[in-house]
Order: C-alpha cells, then sequence, then structure tokens
C-alpha cells in the first residue's frame, strides 16, 4: 500500500508539471534614461522602422569605465526603442554574441585602444531604406552629446520620407504655407497631386541638406573648441566649451524639426488647394 501511495503522489507531481501552462516570459525592466522631448516628439512620428546596429567588442582589459559607458549606451538604446512603438529595432553585437570585429570594421565602426590589448570597437551603425548612417566611435568624454548625435542621425535617415518627421497639420487659414505652395507649384489646377507634393519634398530636401551641410560645419568648429580645451584649457573652460556643442546640437535638431514641419504643412496646404480647384 505504502509503494501504491508513492507512485500516485508521484503520478500526481509528473501530471502537475507536464500540463502546467507555459511561464510568461519576463517584461523588459523600464529603462533607467529618460529622452528629451525633441528626441521623444521625433520617435512618435516615425512612421518607417530604422535599424540600430550597437557594436560593443571590448577588450576584457579595457578600462572598467569603457565598459560601464558601454552599458549606459545600451540603456540609451532600450529607451529609444520603448517609445519607438516598434519603429526602432536594436541589434546587439558583443561578445556574448560571439560577434566577429570583421563585421563591424565592415559596418564602418572604427577600431582603438589596439596599443593597449586586442581592440575596441564601440559604434552604432542606423539604416533605413538603404540608407546609412554611422556613428564610428563612441567615447565617454562625448557622452553629454550622445542623445543628439543619435536623434541627429534618425532625423537625416528619414528625410526621405518627411511624412515620418514631425507633423504639424496646416490648417486652412495657414497663410504662410499656401503662399509658400503657391510660389513653388505657380499652376496648381494642372499640376496633378503627384507631381505637386514631390516638387514640395524635393524642395524642402535641398533646404533639409543645405542645413545638414551648415550643421556640420559647425558641429565640427564646435568640437575643435572643445578637444582644444580639453587639451590646453581649465576645467571651467572645458564645461563652457561642451555647454557650447550641446547648445549648438539642440538648436540644430530644432532647426530640421522646423524644416520638417513647414515641408508637411505645405503638402497638407497643398491637397487642400487641389480639392478646391476641382
Amino acid at each position: 500500500m505504502l509503494l501504491v501511495a508513492v507512485c500516485f503522489c508521484l503520478g500526481l507531481a509528473v501530471s502537475a508539471f507536464w500540463f502546467r501552462p507555459p511561464s510568461k516570459p519576463a517584461a523588459p525592466p523600464e529603462p533607467t534614461f529618460e529622452l528629451s522631448n525633441a528626441s521623444t516628439g521625433l520617435l512618435g512620428h516615425l512612421e518607417t522602422p530604422i535599424a540600430i546596429r550597437f557594436y560593443s567588442l571590448l577588450d576584457p582589459n579595457a578600462p572598467r569605465g569603457l565598459h560601464e559607458f558601454s552599458g549606459r549606451v545600451d540603456q540609451l538604446l532600450s529607451a529609444y526603442e520603448q517609445r519607438a512603438n516598434g519603429k526602432i529595432l536594436v541589434t546587439r553585437y558583443d561578445a556574448q554574441t560571439n560577434a566577429n570585429p570583421n563585421a563591424a570594421l565592415a559596418d564602418g565602426i572604427k577600431e582603438f585602444n589596439l596599443d593597449t590589448g586586442e581592440g575596441c570597437y564601440l559604434g552604432l551603425a542606423l539604416s533605413c531604406k538603404g540608407r546609412k548612417e554611422v556613428l564610428a566611435q563612441l567615447s565617454p568624454e562625448w557622452e553629454p552629446a550622445l542623445e543628439s548625435d543619435v536623434t541627429r542621425a534618425l532625423l537625416r535617415l528619414a528625410e526621405a520620407d518627411l511624412s515620418t518627421r514631425t507633423k504639424v497639420s496646416a490648417s486652412p487659414t495657414d497663410a504662410a504655407a499656401i503662399e509658400e505652395v503657391k510660389r513653388r507649384v505657380p499652376d496648381i489646377a494642372s499640376v496633378s497631386l503627384e507631381d505637386g507634393t514631390r516638387t514640395l519634398r524635393e524642395a524642402s530636401l535641398k533646404e533639409f541638406a543645405a542645413a545638414v551641410s551648415e550643421m556640420q560645419v559647425q558641429v565640427r568648429e564646435t568640437q575643435a573648441r572643445f578637444e582644444q580645451a580639453r587639451s590646453n584649457g581649465t576645467a571651467a573652460d572645458k564645461e563652457s566649451a561642451l555647454k557650447h556643442l550641446q547648445e549648438v546640437q539642440t538648436a540644430q535638431t530644432e532647426k530640421l524639426n522646423q524644416i520638417a514641419a513647414r515641408s508637411q504643412a505645405q503638402i497638407t496646404a497643398f491637397q487642400q488647394l487641389k480639392s478646391r480647384a476641382k
């Protein structure tokens, strides 16, 4: 009887294990990194998925601070992922994934710290619709500007489809948008909706490209000033140069957002004018 009782209990235990419902996967932890309003606004209006490949192939003997910085970059990317409604797709390549350094090099990531070990690869490659942006070497010294750099790269990738950026609906009384449409598309009645929209997009794209070119010049100049302050200046000089760099990047991001918003307003106004012309 004892043997029968033991077998019966064992059978119940096996049945409970076999037929128990599968456990739900643990929800990913909420990111601890808080994105700026500019970044959050851009992510909320993305319509085209953007892939980000994060390479963090670090020599085990690399400084501890570099490893900790890599972890914070990962947290930043998690914040982008969770606030982009599935439009940001991050793939991580590190020692645990057995990633090949050659893959990082092929993606445009820069190798560094060769003189102290096997070398390190820490960078981002972003791509969308055949276009690509690369942050070839991430550095702890530039950490305060990292979010701005990533957001500007995302914004540049979205320029092929201006309607995916920050959208501002143009009202029928938006005189500025209507006047700009009439200037760029003089004969609205005879131009198809597709051709007129393409004309407006191309004009905005030229404006956007000019702004990006100007932005790159300003960033290079500001970065040179920061490098000089870091090499020869005081702590106050370095702090001032870094603050100026952040201000420049914030102003430039806002300018690009304004161009995108005007473009969308003009396209909406053109659509309204076309519907009236019928």
